[in-house]
Formats: structure tokens, C-alpha cells, sequence
């Protein structure tokens, strides 16, 4: 382990002891005795222990002053109030956007420095003190000359570094598990982090994010469920944003939703249909959505802002999961299981009227619940249970989706706990399949794809002459190859190896013990060798 990731092992279970949190210091068992090294210490264990604060005071300052990821974590964390104390949920809504800003003296630099003149050149008017401030960035209010309301976005100095130091902390890790754990193999960590690697490090650049943005509103114009602020593309950089100042609700604040008589049941219901129109329409979905990037209008409307995190799926991923989503709406728990065999979720070897068993144990209870009334404790226990005991491989490309998908389940749950996820989400999908086999869908893909086929039809001709050459000259093999033919055979294989090695090993055994077997009936001395070969045969085994 290189020394810089050991000293930041260090610094975070001091961290974590300067703010009293001990108990979680000793969970994690990676240095032993440090509890009692740094707890001698100025400003060590002891002082955590006598601060006065509450636990969830203590672990959001401990998280803010752990950095950006940590930071990431704790706002996760935050979207999930159901399954958190509720003094330490409470607290880590704070991380959404009050983390402690950087001085305007330095927003101010970053800005003048990216734009390349001074603030009072470029804005009419600019509030030194910031908005909102999260991990990644703060924003401040300001006006163009020509009177538009705009909020300046920036970054935070030195993000990079941290951000990186962190990421080489987290791949050092997951190193360490997939060399020393057994499950690593089934959750690859390395990919895992790769993935949240690529996701963060893309966020540092917004000049991708307003694009993002400038995305997701072309998709959504004139939408009556969800408004994207206008990017100002002459004033963005890299580490500096313009966009269109607007005004919303809270979308964490219910009281102040149902105080200026929000509907609250629509409101849950088109976040739902937001969240699968980006998945399954657009294939281009916000995948931060936590309350601190999220309004409300009156009219029952979302407002999103902050695009630094998108995700899209493959065609294949995409289909795997409208056909699992379908199937587990209409309780086809052997069509969910098949599924997962065939996008190899979960071993091909899998048996798969045992996993259908367990797939059913695990949903049937929910089916026909509001929100408001399923443990997820429960479940994501069972769950993980379930995925364990059948090796289902984390899938690293769905990380995000996954991830956007309980936010917006506890979104929900929050704004409308009756809310029904299941018949919310099974009109829309079941539109999906239906546009997808559609003919107009199929002439629409012909449309597309003819240029290609206009510019490879010359070459057909050609190609096909060259492949029947060789064939009849037999310089041409086709061979088919399958997953599960080749395991068959091998299988036949080794019981070949297994039949010959215990005739062998029967015959020569039998050859030692002739004198008994001559003085035994012809039927015991069957029976005898027949047992000695059940027995050599379950050895080998």
C-alpha cells in the first residue's frame, strides 16, 4: 500500500474519532489499535467524545470534512429516510446543498479568470454570497446586462486533487477486496469504482453538464411535467456555468408543498414518469436527483437543475430491464428469472425454478402495498440474501440507474406514501414494448440504417462470390460455439475420465481380493465390486 493511501487511512479514522463517532471507527477493524493511539492525542478521541453535539450533527461534519465523496455518500444516504434514524436522516439533507461554501473572494477569482475579465464587466449585478453550496461546486445569484436573472455556478479549488486522492483511496480498496474476499468476485468493486470514477470526474467538467442540460430540455420542450433552465453558452467554461435563473418549491419542504396546494399524488406520480420517459424514451437520464437538484412548480411541475451526472443504457440493458420490469409488474417471477439467465446477471448453471422460488418470496409480499407501508430494510436484507446465494454479479453499467431509481422510490415515499410505484410504472412500459414492435417503430429503424445499406450493397455481390469459393475449396470452416455446449461437453468429458479411472481402479482391487471373492457366492462378489466403485466414484466427486 502506497504511504499517501496510508495516511489517508490514517486521517480518516481520525476524522471519524475527532467527531466521536468511535463505534463506527471500530466497525470497520482496519487499524486496531489507532483507537487507542489517537485517542492521546489534542483534539483526538476525547474531544469528540465530550462534544455535546448530536450524533447526526457530528456525522455530517465529519462527512463534509472528509470531502466531495464522502459528501456524495452522505447525499445517497439522504434519499433513503426510511431506512435511517430519523435525527442522522435529518442531518445529511443538510449535505444536498448546505455544505459550508468557499469565500466569494475565491468564487470571484475562478469566474474573472475563466471568463477573462472582471465580474463587473460581464454582470450587471453579482451576490458575493452563495446560494447553495454542495461537494462539487457553489452558485451564486446574479444579472446579465440585459436583465436576465442568472445563477453563476463554480467550482471549488483544488477539487481535482481531492477527488483524485480519494478515487486512488477507493481503487486501492477494492484491490485489497478482490485479492482477499471471496464475494469481491460476485460485486466487482474495481469496475464498480471505475464507474464512479468515470461518473465524478465528468462532473468536474461544465461545459459537459450544460450540455447535458441543454440535452435533457430539448427533450422535454414545452413538457408540462419538467423545466430545464436555459444555459447561457457565451459565459461557461469549464469550471464555470451561467444558466437561467428560476424559482421553485423545495421538493424535500412537504409542508410547504401542501401550504401552496401542490398535488402531491401527481407530483410523485410524474417523477415516477419522468424517471422512466428518460430511461426508456430518451435513453439520457438525470441520474443525481436527490432533493437539493430538484423543485416543484404549483401546477404540479419539476424544475431540475445540476446535470453534472447523466447515465444512458446499452440496447441490450435496456431491453433486459423493461422486459424484467414488466414481467415482474405482471408477477411472471420464471419470465424475471429466465431474464437474468439469459443477460448473464446470474450464472447459466442456475437452477432456474429455485431462483423463481426465491424471486417470489422476496416481491409477492410488497405486490398491492402503498409506499408507505413496505419495510425496504426488510427487503434490501432479503434481497441481498437472495443475490448472494445465487452468485448475482453487481452490474457495474446499471450502477447509476439503480442508484436514481431509489431516489426517486424515496421521493416518492415522501411526497405520497400510497403512492403505487407498480401501476404508475406498468402503463408506461407496457406503451414502451408496444412502440418497440410497432411497424412504424420497424420502418423508422429501415429509414435509419438504409444510407448504411446503400453504401455496403456493392460490396455484397463481391463478398458473397469470395465466401462460396472458399468454402467449396474448404479453406472455409464454420464452426458454432456455445457457453453451455462446451460446459456439457466437458462435463461428458470428465465422467468419461471418472467411469474408466473406477473400472480400473475396481478391476485391480478385485484382482487383490480374488482369494475372498473365490470364496464368496457369485452375488456377493458383484455386490462388493459395485460398492467399491460407488465408492471410488464419489471420491473422485
Amino acid at each position: 500500500m502506497k504511504l499517501s493511501i496510508l495516511r489517508r487511512l490514517l486521517h480518516i479514522q481520525r476524522v471519524l474519532l475527532r467527531h466521536g463517532l468511535d463505534d463506527l471507527v471500530r466497525q470497520t477493524h482496519l487499524f486496531p489499535w489507532l483507537d487507542r493511539g489517537l485517542r492521546w492525542l489534542p483534539g483526538s478521541g476525547f474531544r469528540g467524545r465530550r462534544s455535546k453535539a448530536p450524533r447526526g450533527v457530528r456525522l455530517r461534519e465529519a462527512l463534509e470534512e472528509l470531502g466531495p465523496i464522502f459528501v456524495k455518500f452522505g447525499q445517497a444516504l439522504s434519499t433513503r429516510r426510511d431506512l435511517l434514524p430519523e435525527d442522522i436522516a435529518a442531518e445529511l439533507v443538510r449535505l444536498q446543498d448546505r455544505v459550508p461554501p468557499f469565500t466569494a473572494a475565491a468564487a470571484r477569482k475562478t469566474i474573472e479568470k475563466a471568463l477573462g475579465e472582471a465580474i463587473e464587466n460581464v454582470f450587471a449585478s453579482f451576490e458575493p454570497e452563495a446560494m447553495a453550496s454542495a461537494s462539487v461546486a457553489q452558485v451564486h445569484a446574479a444579472t446579465l446586462p440585459n436583465g436576465d436573472a442568472v445563477v453563476v455556478k463554480v467550482l471549488r479549488p483544488g477539487i481535482e486533487q481531492r477527488i483524485d486522492a480519494d478515487i486512488e483511496l477507493l481503487e486501492t480498496l477494492a484491490a485489497m477486496a478482490e485479492r482477499y474476499w471471496p464475494e469481491a468476485s460476485r460485486l466487482h468493486p474495481s469496475e464498480v469504482v471505475a464507474e464512479f470514477a468515470r461518473t465524478i470526474r465528468d462532473e468536474l467538467d461544465l461545459v459537459r453538464e450544460a450540455a447535458n442540460a441543454q440535452e435533457i430540455r430539448r427533450r422535454f420542450e414545452n413538457s408540462d411535467m419538467l423545466y430545464i433552465p436555459k444555459v447561457y453558452w457565451d459565459h461557461t467554461r469549464r469550471n464555470v456555468m451561467v444558466m437561467e435563473r428560476v424559482s421553485g418549491l423545495p421538493i424535500g419542504d412537504v409542508a410547504a408543498l401542501r401550504a401552496a396546494g401542490v398535488d402531491l399524488k401527481l407530483l410523485a406520480e410524474r417523477g415516477v414518469e419522468i424517471f422512466f420517459t428518460q430511461v426508456f424514451r430518451d435513453n439520457f437520464f438525470h441520474a443525481d436527483m436527490h432533493p437539493g437538484n430538484i423543485f416543484a412548480t404549483r401546477e404540479a411541475g419539476y424544475i431540475a437543475v445540476d446535470f453534472g451526472i447523466v447515465a444512458s443504457l446499452s440496447p441490450n440493458d435496456q431491453y433486459y430491464l423493461a422486459e424484467n420490469f414488466l414481467a415482474f409488474f405482471n408477477r411472471d417471477y420464471l419470465r424475471v428469472a429466465e431474464m437474468h439467465i439469459q443477460s448473464g446477471w446470474v450464472p447459466a448453471t442456475t437452477r432456474i425454478h429455485e431462483f423463481e422460488a426465491a424471486i417470489r418470496s422476496v416481491c409477492e409480499p410488497i405486490f398491492e402495498k402503498p409506499l408507505g407501508e413496505i419495510s425496504y430494510g426488510h427487503l434490501l436484507l432479503r434481497l441481498f440474501q437472495v443475490a448472494r446465494r445465487f452468485d448475482m454479479e453487481v452490474q457495474p453499467q446499471l450502477v447509476l440507474f439503480q442508484k436514481t431509481l431509489l431516489n426517486i422510490e424515496g421521493l416518492g415515499r415522501e411526497l405520497y406514501p400510497q403512492l403505487d410505484l407498480w401501476k404508475t410504472a406498468k402503463p408506461f412500459l407496457e406503451n414502451w414494448f408496444r412502440e418497440q414492435l410497432s411497424p412504424r417503430k420497424g420502418i423508422a429503424k429501415i429509414r435509419r440504417q438504409m444510407p448504411q445499406w446503400a453504401r455496403q450493397w456493392p460490396q455484397l455481390p463481391d463478398l458473397a462470390y469470395q465466401a462460396l469459393s472458399r468454402t467449396a475449396q474448404g479453406e472455409l470452416e464454420i464452426q458454432f460455439r456455445s457457453a453451455q455446449v462446451e460446459t456439457l461437453r466437458e462435463e461428458i468429458r470428465t465422467g468419461r475420465r471418472q467411469l474408466s479411472q473406477t473400472i480400473a481402479g475396481a478391476a485391480l482391487l478385485g484382482s487383490s481380493f480374488h482369494p475372498v471373492l473365490a470364496a464368496m457366492p457369485v452375488t456377493s462378489g458383484l455386490l462388493l465390486l459395485a460398492g467399491i466403485a460407488t465408492l471410488l466414484l464419489n471420491l473422485r466427486r
